[in-house]
Order: C-alpha cells, then structure tokens, then sequence
C-alpha cells in the first residue's frame, strides 16, 4: 500500500461523485500536485475524460475514495492485479483462434473490463459467456455490459463444477500466475474443447520446475506456442514480452 499525501488527501475530500464520475471542485492546480492526484485516480480506476470534466470509473467510485481517505493509503490496482486490458483488435484474434461457434459454452476466467468476453459473446450470446474476476469494480462493470454470469471470485479458489467447449484468457503474470491460471482453467475443458490464452514469452525459456511441468503439458496434449509481436500490450500500459498459447483436450 502506498501512502497518500495529506494535500491529496483534501483535494480529494472536497471532491463530487455523480454517478462513476468524480469530479475536483478545488479549482485550478498546478501541475506537481495535479499529477500527484492524478496518479491517486489513476491508481483506484479512474481514467480522465476531457468532455466529462472528470475521472471516469468503471462503477461507483465513492466506496474506492472513502477507503482511501480513511486509511490515508491506495495500491495501484493494474500493478497490484497485473489488471492489462487486451487491445481490441488481440482480443479479435483470440476468439477467431478459439473457433467458437452459436451455442457454445465459453469461459473467460480473468474477465478484466471483458475486452475478450465482449468478443465471445458476439459469437454466442452474453447469456453463454461465464465470467471470473476478482476486482469488484471490474465485475460491476461486467454486469453494466449485460453480462449475467458474472462472479467475483478469484479464479484459482474455484472448483470445476461445470465444464466448458472453449475457454479463452489473459490470465496476471507476476509470479508466474499465468501458468497457475491455465494449468487450473485446463480442468474446466471439455473433452474436445480448445483453450486459447495469452501468456509471458517466459514459458519459453525460463527453466524452473514450474516451467518446465508447464512445457511437459503442452508437449503431452500437442498445444503449440505462437510469439506476440513486440508492444503487443503498448496500449494498455506495458512492454512485457507475451505470446499466445493453445490447448486442445483430447484423450490420451
């Protein structure tokens, strides 16, 4: 947790919450203290928006700001839930790589702001998209988008009571958490299901035992490894090297 300045701590108290918008009330700032509030923002979710006057959330932030002034502390959610949105046009490429079809089950087990569940569902309808995530403001935004299978757990806690034809992912990196996510999401695939995801170019040369039981999985079901070109993610705030892996189930 990071501690907040006791000027930003004032500005932010004065400031109004109309709906998922917050806007400042105390005047013009100068820039030093305008970007020490906006990294605060910035931090808890909000986005600022020139035509809106304001930081954009993607729900209610009023409960975010209050725990904020009352502790005096933020932790930056993307870093802290290594929370990077998949560009559009990547999100686009999953889901044609997933060849899911009308009628079909399909599982996003780190819905994030559903960059790919939104993709799913113009295939097969929100109604057959479930969704994980473990952010609340994500998942009340999840909702807003007409998502109704939506839970807010974290993924990795969840047993498979129901299994799914396709599963498509961009589970967190840090500590190798995306080998953690897909080796547990294989277990929600169907027989005959596909499972398309995007992960750290790590899982190509690193050489810890993690790793290596990682490789040996996709060794045994025939997955494949396809490199991401560089900056693949520069939109969405980082440079980390990615690729994108496939699973297919299949008897052995």
């Amino acid at each position: 947790m990071k501690q907040i300045p006791a000027e930003v701590i004032s500005i932010l108290d004065s400031a109004v919450v109309e709906g998922n918008i917050l806007r400042l009330t105390c005047g013009q700032l100068d820039r030093k203290t305008y970007l020490a509030v906006n990294k605060v923002l910035e931090a808890l979710g909000g986005k600022w928006d020139r035509k809106a006057k304001g930081h954009i959330f993607s729900s209610d932030p009023a409960p975010i700001i209050e725990e904020a002034l009352l502790t005096g502390t933020y932790s930056d959610r993307k870093k802290d839930f290594n929370l990077f949105e998949t560009p559009p046009e990547l999100a686009n490429r999953l889901v044609d790589a997933a060849g899911i079809e009308s009628g079909e089950t399909a599982l996003e087990p780190s819905a994030g702001r559903g960059a790919i569940a939104l993709k799913l569902a113009e295939r097969v309808g929100k109604e057959n998209v479930w969704c994980y995530e473990i952010l609340e403001d994500c998942v009340g935004h999840l909702k807003a988008l007409g998502f109704t299978r939506v839970f807010n757990k974290d993924f990795l806690t969840v047993e498979p009571e129901r299994k799914f034809k396709r599963i498509v992912m961009n589970p967190p990196f840090a500590k190798q958490a995306d080998i953690d996510h897909v080796t547990h999401a294989w277990k929600f695939l169907e027989s005959g299901g596909r499972l398309v995801s995007i992960m750290s170019a790590g899982i190509i040369f690193r050489k810890n035992r993690k790793t290596k039981m990682f490789r040996e999985l996709l060794e045994r079901h025939h997955g494949y490894v396809e490199e991401l070109e560089e900056g693949a993610f520069k939109k969405s705030g980082t440079m980390v090297k990615a690729v994108i892996v496939f699973l297919e189930k299949w008897p052995l």
